[in-house]
């Protein structure tokens, strides 16, 4: 019999204090079979103390109370890795995998945090070196069940920013940056004419949000704390579903949970959900 797999990604910005803003409430409420976080900013033992009840796998940067990625389940898990790239930049608390049982299908799930850059800087360059370590590593995903979440810090295209005509020189909307998610979800194999120029070639993988929405603005998952971004909805669609062709079949709901009002949200972005079928 099938059964729905609920996956949820959320940048929490800071797990203590998503915990103190209202995180559980939500959390009961979801019934969600696999988190995914980011930005966590905390140790195993504060993770853990703040998700009584789940099965909890993390990863935490180098630098304390910075970035930090984490998968927490409802079953135990076993299989998990930290490993993106080489020693060539640092990609600690940024990227985690996990590999889950759903009655007798394997589901690799992926928490993943990108560098969010600044045009210039070494923040950029280290950002295109994960964005290539992402782009090596996908292809050994892509086979099987897999799914990559998390907060990925690209709007893909001018769909995903309600103000992209002024962000276009701005880190996270740069078009070297969106031509990586021009070839992530290209048909696999295909050459794909980049929006910086560039040619590459497809791999695959479908955005399941963008899939689900089809051609409409947004919906976005993080906005600024400046002037009322969040009030008049002028957001960035920046948290992301990124599926193997296997899995996107499986999708039966998809939707980012934007919270009410500005005082009730419990981190600066908002939950993004899928449900996937899965099982026999």
């Amino acid at each position: 019999m099938s059964r729905r797999l609920r996956i949820a990604s959320v940048n929490v910005n800071g797990i203590r204090a998503a915990a103190r803003k209202g995180m559980h409430p939500w959390l009961e409420q979801a019934d969600v079979d696999i988190l995914t976080l980011q930005e966590v900013r905390a140790d195993a033992d504060t993770l853990a103390a703040a998700l009584p009840g789940w099965h909890v796998v993390g990863d935490e940067a180098l630098a304390k109370g910075r970035a930090g990625v984490a998968i927490a389940t409802r079953e135990p898990l076993d299989v998990w890795r930290i490993e993106l790239g080489d020693d060539s930049f640092d990609s600690r608390g940024r990227w985690i995998e996990a590999d889950v049982d759903v009655d007798g299908e394997l589901v690799t799930v992926v928490s993943a945090y990108v560098y969010t850059g600044e045009d210039g800087t070494e923040k950029q360059v280290a950002k295109y070196a994960f964005l290539d370590a992402m782009e090596r590593r996908m292809p050994e995903l892509g086979d099987g069940l897999a799914v990559i979440t998390g907060d990925l810090n690209v709007g893909h295209r001018e769909l995903d920013i309600r103000n992209w005509k002024g962000n276009v020189k701005r880190a996270g909307f740069l078009p070297r940056e969106r031509a990586y998610f021009d070839r992530f979800t290209a048909p696999s194999g295909a050459e794909v004419a980049c929006v910086d120029g560039s040619t590459g070639t497809g791999l695959g993988w479908v955005d399941v949000g963008r899939q689900f929405h089809g051609e409409v603005d947004g919906p976005y998952s993080w906005w600024s704390s400046r002037g009322k971004a969040f009030d008049t909805d002028t957001g960035w669609r920046i948290d992301y579903h990124l599926a193997s062709p296997t899995l996107a079949e499986r999708v039966t709901d998809y939707r980012i949970v934007r919270a009410p009002s500005w005082d009730t949200r419990w981190s600066d972005h908002a939950p993004v959900i899928a449900d996937y079928t899965l099982g026999s």
